[in-house]
């Protein structure tokens, strides 16, 4: 019997013995989606995990089935059984082939052979054994699926367990570590919906008896568009249990909202008031039951931060961090506050799993970088400092040269697909009004809004452009420049592009501004950032979005206090005001600005690596897929070969793309990928696919027919012009039909049956391989 058969005989009945899918509350989950393969370039996927059963309790996720078919051995599917049990954290696993049934315990290790498989009720027990009515009550409420039609990804669901877990457990502060894009708020979400329909609130929560009433919970971000995207995602609560807090609603009716479940504002929203007296003090300190801090480093959970005064004052609350960024120095006191993250999913994690888009980075340096004043440059405004070295923090804050912006401008409009969005990151508000102007100007677009500024000063018509920036089915604007407002939390699935024109200052900023571009958008294979300011520095962690470690250095200095209103602040605001010396260039010196590009490549595990590193590793990885030259060149010479070591290769993360910037640097890209592997692997010059080409035809002569050679000449030249992949076996069709003129029959009657085209297609393959040295 093959897998199949074994499941449906042996398997489901065991199953279905033990009250799988019978008892109630029980269920069978078949071909369960743990992640979707890391992407890898032109539409590709690496492998997908599926688990071939999880079996569910009381809505909880509680062990993992492993099938292998009747003629395997027993303990075939262990390791995979082990690998998707720890990737959705459940304690028990299984591996059968319908013959027997072994068993894992993944926490105290102990494994074996089975008689039967556990009930539901027996596995309940085995996994929970203390207690614990909350947990249970939270247990029985579902996850909302919209109906049956969505499910959350593996990770979220654990994320929502432990935060649950450690209410049921007592405790106040909690901290979630999850990568942006990741689905925090949907996270945020399902909590509340167990909250809200389990009755959770503080004035019960140690009581025996059933609950008495609903929660308040209140979700508080420090920017409208948080505040509001998040109102949008929990839509599936009633309409009366969610209320939108904002400062023209509590002055028109004179006091603010209290009737409702789920809230929803802004630190600054609560800061202000009249009178000077903050807003949040017209709430009773334990007036709200659970509260969701959004983007939590940043300054709620601060010791001198102005809006830690909010927390204090709701101390009563049980706190639920969010965060997309691991402990450093810059953020500890936001882990010294909330402790130690219940759960953490890493920018890594989600790029590895499919669930985030891969990133590369074009690293730009150019012959202005810094800039020492000379007699013949103008200075046009303000008192230029003689012999001072103006470095990249200096630009457009105390000295402005036009001239070098447009020139970065140019390189950056030359690089990018003019068409794809795109964010670039200024140094202040005026810096993204001046690269507004440039890109408009060098644009090949006809549109006057192509690109548009979005930072602070640009109040509603700013927002606005952001809305529109965040519509998938709008093309306008298509870049937008901003200074710090866009850094973080900013949801617009389909930015291809991330330019950096400001210092990054810290890991964590730079995890944020990443975030940007991460998200899943269809069609949309990787991002690029092209990073004009030495910020690839920044990427050279190593612990690379690994777990939270202890930084070894002191807390930083205090936050600058915010002022109260009800605004979003800039950080340009507190910036002193400083008139800048703006410079003109010489004539020759503009015309003359010079710039040198490289491009980082990035190892599955999440690190960064140089081209050389790139090819170490490269060189590493080739002897676990062919053994000398000649393997390679028999592998590359059939296409279903080559395409199993490409497949392979990619898996390694080595996918077509990395390979094509290979090609870019050893000056191969007329050449054949092959050629990337034969120099990479043994050292061999390449040669370009026209003297390949040239060589193949001079053997292929006396093997195939004058109709024949002339398709072959057909297809060669395709070769040549595009590349390999025009020799994969599923190009036969579209280049017999092009060639033929959409008539399969004339081809047919010219090069023979379909059988023998294909082997004609596949067979003249190796004389563009073979070795002639």
């Amino acid at each position: 019997m093959n897998e199949a058969e074994t499941r449906a005989e042996h398997i489901d009945p065991a199953l279905a013995a033990a009250g799988w899918g019978k008892v109630e509350g029980s269920r069978v989950r078949r071909e369960y989606p743990i992640t979707l393969g890391r992407l890898e370039g032109a539409g590709r996927r690496g492998k997908a995990l599926s688990a071939d059963y999880v079996l569910e309790y009381r809505n909880t996720k509680l062990a993992v089935v492993e099938a292998k078919a009747w003629d395997k051995a027993l303990t075939e599917g262990v390791g995979q059984a082990k690998d998707y049990a720890a990737k959705l954290a459940v304690r028990f696993t299984y591996a059968s082939n319908g013959q027997g049934i072994y068993g894992i315990d993944m926490q105290t290790g102990a494994e074996g052979e089975l008689k039967a498989y556990p009930t539901p009720e027996e596995l309940w027990a085995l996994s929970f054994a203390t207690p614990n009515a909350w947990r249970d009550r939270f247990a029985a409420v579902p996850f909302e699926d919209r109906g049956g039609f969505f499910q959350g990804r593996y990770y979220q669901d654990i994320a929502v367990e432990r935060v649950l877990a450690a209410l049921a457990a007592g405790r106040k502060r909690i901290l979630l570590t999850l990568a942006t894009g990741t689905g925090k708020t949907f996270i945020a979400f399902q909590i509340a919906w167990k909250l809200f329909h389990s009755r959770w609130n503080l004035n019960d929560w140690k009581c025996a008896e059933e609950p008495t009433r609903r929660p308040r919970v209140l979700f508080l971000a420090d920017r409208n568009i948080l505040a509001d995207q998040a109102f949008n995602a929990f839509s599936a609560f009633p309409d009366d249990a969610l209320v939108r807090i904002a400062p023209d609603d509590i002055r028109k009716k004179g006091k603010v909202p209290k009737n409702g479940s789920i809230f929803f504002t802004i630190f600054q929203t609560f800061m202000s008031g009249a009178d000077g007296a903050p807003y949040f003090g017209d709430y009773p300190p334990d007036f709200f039951d659970f509260i969701v801090i959004d983007e939590c480093h940043r300054g709620g959970a601060n010791d001198e931060g102005n809006w830690r005064g909010i927390l204090d004052y709701f101390a009563p609350a049980v706190q639920l961090g969010l965060t997309a960024t691991p402990k450093r120095k810059d953020n500890v006191d936001t882990y010294a506050y909330f402790g130690e993250p219940v759960f953490v999913y890493s920018l890594k994690d989600g790029i590895n799993d499919g669930y985030l888009t891969p990133f590369r980075v074009r690293q730009i340096a150019t012959t202005l970088d810094d800039y020492v004043f000379t007699p013949d440059d103008t200075v046009v405004e303000g008192e230029i400092e003689a012999g001072k070295r103006y470095e990249e923090a200096d630009f457009n804050r105390i000295i402005e040269i036009r001239e070098r912006e447009k020139k970065r401008v140019e390189i950056f409009m030359g690089q990018i697909d003019q068409r794809e969005k795109t964010l670039v990151f200024c140094a202040n508000q005026t810096h993204a009004l001046v690269i507004r102007d440039l890109v408009n100007q060098l644009k090949t677009s006809t549109d006057p809004n192509y690109c548009q500024r979005v930072t602070a000063d640009d109040g509603a018509l700013g927002e606005q452009w952001l809305r529109d920036f965040q519509d998938n089915e709008k093309s306008i604007p298509t870049i937008l420049t901003t200074s710090q407002k866009l850094s973080t939390g900013v949801d617009a699935r389909n930015v291809r592009n991330i330019v950096l024109l400001r210092p990054v200052n810290s890991m964590i900023e730079f995890k944020q501004i990443i975030g940007r571009g991460t998200r899943l958008f269809d069609g949309k294979d990787y991002f690029t950032i092209y990073d004009f300011v030495r910020a690839h520095h920044h990427f050279n962690d190593v612990e690379w979005d690994g777990e939270p470690i202890e930084p070894d250095i002191p807390y930083p200095p205090p936050a600058p206090r915010l002022p109260p209103e009800a605004r979003e602040p800039d950080p340009d605001d507190r910036q002193p005001p400083r008139r800048r010396v703006k410079v003109k260039l010489a004539d020759g010196k503009a015309r003359h600005i010079q710039h040198m590009m490289a491009t980082s490549f990035w190892h599955p595990d999440g690190t960064p690596m140089s081209a050389a590193q790139f090819m170490e590793a490269l060189f590493g990885k080739l002897p676990e897929f062919f053994g000398d030259e000649d393997e390679l060149r028999a592998l590359w010479s059939a296409p279903d070969t080559r395409r199993k070591l490409l497949a392979g290769l990619a898996e390694k993360g080595f996918g077509a793309d990395q390979l094509a910037e290979m090609q870019k640097l050893i000056d191969a890209e007329k050449s054949d990928l092959f050629d990337v592997l034969a120099h990479v692997g043994y050292a061999l010059e390449p040669l370009t696919r026209e003297e390949r080409a040239a060589k193949a035809k001079t053997l292929i002569g006396g093997h195939f027919s004058d109709r024949q050679r002339s398709f072959l000449d057909f297809v060669l030249s395709h070769y040549v012009s595009v590349g390999v992949e025009e020799l994969d076996q599923s190009k036969l069709t579209p280049l017999l039909k092009l060639k033929y003129h959409d008539s399969i029959a004339d081809a047919v009657a010219d090069l023979g049956r379909p059988d023998e085209i294909g082997k004609v297609f596949s067979g003249f393959q190796r004389y563009l391989y073979v070795d002639q040295s």
